[in-house]
C-alpha cells in the first residue's frame, strides 16, 4: 500500500551545507527504501512530502522526528494514494527564494513559506503548484 506523508519542521541550522546534507542523505537512502518525494525549504522552514510503502514512510518519519537537524516537526497530512506523484524524484527540491513570490502568496497571508499557519491540504496544494510550474529541481 502506498501512502503520502506531508510534514513541516524548522531547521536547527538553516545553512546551505545542512540542507545539502539532508538532500544527499535522502537521495542515498530513499531508493533502497522505495521512498520518493520533495523538500521545499525557505526561511529556516522545511515542508516535505514523502511517499512510498506505509512501513517505509512511517519509519522515515520517525527518523525525521528524532533527527537533531529538525525541530518543531509537525505532521500536516497523511493518506493512502493509488499512485506516486513524485516518482521521478528520490528527493526533489525547491528553494522558495528562487520562485515567484506570488505562488506563495496564493496559498498564505504573506509571500513566505509558513506551513504552520495553513492546513495540510493547503500545503499539499502549494506543492502541486510547484510541481505544475516546474519549480522542483533534482529529478533523478
Amino acid at each position: 500500500m502506498l501512502v503520502r506523508l506531508l510534514y513541516a519542521s524548522r531547521a536547527v541550522d538553516p545553512s546551505a551545507d545542512v540542507i545539502e546534507d539532508i538532500l544527499s542523505q535522502s537521495r542515498q537512502f530513499n531508493p533502497t527504501s522505495g521512498i520518493t518525494g520533495i523538500l521545499v525549504y525557505g526561511g529556516g522552514i522545511f515542508l516535505q512530502a514523502i511517499e512510498g510503502g506505509r512501513a517505509a514512510v512511517n519509519e522515515l518519519y520517525g527518523h525525521i522526528v528524532r533527527d537533531p537537524r529538525h525541530r518543531d516537526v509537525v505532521l500536516l497530512h497523511y493518506h493512502e494514494i493509488s499512485e506516486r506523484r513524485f516518482g521521478g524524484w528520490t528527493m526533489g527540491q525547491v528553494n522558495v527564494a528562487r520562485i515567484n513570490p506570488s505562488i506563495l502568496l496564493k496559498y498564505s497571508e504573506r509571500a513566505e513559506l509558513d506551513p504552520y499557519s495553513v492546513s495540510g491540504k493547503v500545503s499539499e496544494a502549494l506543492i502541486e503548484e510547484l510541481l505544475a510550474t516546474a519549480s522542483i529541481i533534482g529529478r533523478t
